[in-house]
């Protein structure tokens, strides 16, 4: 199936009144992910602009909120600080001078999961759908599987979109996975969410 043809369907499918009823789900988590070719990712990021947009009316049924894991590290980085400093400031100097291998162990404390579910838990507001995008820029600093493991625990009631660019088969995530000649990172397994749209 076409990228146009798949990104189409997702309207269908979240103004279905299925798509908000979880007993239709067998009491399933309404987690669901959207997986695409990585070449493809301006074209997601533009689909995801006007899909908000679209819904941005008054009394909309739907109210979507992107949350961009890149764009929650950065503001993370930037609102922890040492001294005068803040740690988005001081990852470049770790960086440079120790190496990147150092960087990621010193900034996974900062960075755990529940640093972006807390954030995830306060921003969704009277929000009824979650987009989570950026996760290919996010990555290895931040892995999808682990959101979406520790996301649950907030959001059991309000449906989740993961845009993923790589493959996902209901069992494996493959970050990067083109479908071609690449045949991607292993992110980790991860059984809890449905495809949103078959490819």
């Amino acid at each position: 199936m076409e990228l146009k043809e798949r990104l189409d369907k997702i309207k269908q499918k979240v103004e279905s009144d299925s798509f908000y009823n979880q007993q239709s789900l067998g009491g399933e988590l309404n987690f669901h992910i959207f997986d695409y070719n990585p070449e493809d990712e301006l074209i997601i990021r533009n689909y995801i602009k006007d899909f908000i947009k679209s819904y941005s009316y008054a009394n909309s049924k739907i109210k979507p909120v992107e949350f961009d894991l890149f764009e929650m590290i950065i503001e993370i980085l930037s609102n922890k600080k040492v001294g005068n400093s803040n740690i988005l400031d001081m990852s470049f100097v770790v960086e440079e001078d120790e190496g990147t291998d150092e960087l990621f162990d010193s900034l996974n404390p900062i960075l755990s999961p529940n640093a972006f579910v807390e954030l995830i838990k306060q921003r969704t507001g009277d929000c009824n759908l979650v987009l989570l995008t950026g996760v290919g820029k996010a990555y290895p600093l931040v892995r999808s599987h682990t959101i979406l493991n520790n996301l649950h625990s907030v959001l059991d009631k309000i449906p989740v979109i993961m845009f993923y660019p790589g493959r996902y088969d209901q069992k494996d995530l493959k970050l990067f996975n083109n479908g071609n000649s690449f045949a991607g990172l292993k992110d980790d397994n991860y059984y809890r969410a449905f495809k949103l749209v078959e490819s």
